[in-house]
């Protein structure tokens, strides 16, 4: 038996999710985000999306360690959690045992986290993200998109929409040009709200994102991130008129845009070029 076999069984021989934070009595906290997710065959599923796992999985908020066992037992090599309740710190101590080194517990708050530096071999982030800082998140993670092999992570499901929204749809606007911009996206399979302690009031989509081998360089994320907020900002004009106090027809027309067309309308190469564009015409 190897020794990641080993582990797994002794992961696989801990008593039940349940039974532990029952006994522990511990409760998710509203103020942190937290949804703890029990269902063995939903983590499972989340973690088999997640493979071939890169040399380090980092995992978001692991709360109970539902996800964190199913990464454990799908094989992961190392799983890095990220947890700034103390709480949870000390109530993963067991799986920490169990994992025999293939866990470690970080206490640290994911939006001051540096996670791109994370190890010296390929990373991966699996996680089921707080509803309230996965986007802030994200934006985060995709200016360093490059670092990673691939992203699977949970959103709330109207996010998820967005992130793989195609242009002409009502759900395509600014997260969805700059997600793909920078990656594949792929919407996997939803999680209904039933499934968490305690149940959202939404239900929760899983998607998988995978950096492109050649990122487009023509702009940068924060020109990007500025046009789209222009143009998505009044998505039911005409881009004349939104863009009219930066560079107006003079600049749509040098990126090969049509004044007269939406927002929606544009495809990411279209955003691209016309955040290129966009410091030229600025007074």
């Amino acid at each position: 038996m190897t020794g990641t076999d080993a582990t797994i069984n002794a992961v696989a021989n801990l008593p039940s999710l349940r039974e532990l934070v029952a006994a522990a009595d511990l409760k998710a906290r509203k103020s942190l985000g937290q949804n703890f997710l029990f269902d063995l065959n939903l983590t499972g599923k989340i973690a088999r999306a997640a493979a071939p796992f890169a040399d380090q999985v980092i995992e978001i908020g692991p709360g109970p360690g539902g996800l964190t066992r199913a990464l454990l037992l799908a094989g992961a090599p190392n799983v890095t959690a990220i947890e700034k309740d103390r709480r949870v710190i000390s109530f993963l101590e067991h799986l920490k045992v169990a994992s025999a080194g293939r866990l470690t517990v970080t206490e640290a708050d994911a939006l001051s986290t540096q996670i791109w530096t994370f190890g010296t071999g390929s990373r991966q982030i699996v996680a089921n993200l707080p509803y309230n800082i996965a986007t802030p998140l994200l934006l985060q993670w995709l200016a360093h998109a490059q670092c990673f092999v691939s992203f699977v992570l949970m959103f709330q499901k109207e996010v998820a929409e967005r992130l793989t929204a195609r242009p002409g749809t009502s759900a395509y606007g600014r997260l969805s040009v700059i997600t793909q911009w920078r990656t594949q996206a792929e919407l996997l399979f939803d999680i209904p709200p039933q499934a968490f302690v305690p149940p959202p009031k939404v239900t929760s989509s899983v998607v998988r994102l995978i950096p492109h081998a050649e990122p487009c360089q023509i702009c940068t994320q924060s020109q990007l991130e500025r046009v789209t907020a222009i143009g998505f900002g009044q998505r039911r004009k005409m881009l004349r008129a939104s863009f009219r106090a930066h560079g107006g027809p003079a600049l749509l027309n040098a990126a090969g845009i049509d004044p007269a067309a939406r927002p929606q309308e544009l495809s990411v190469s279209d955003f691209c070029r016309l955040a290129a564009y966009f410091d030229s015409f600025q007074k």
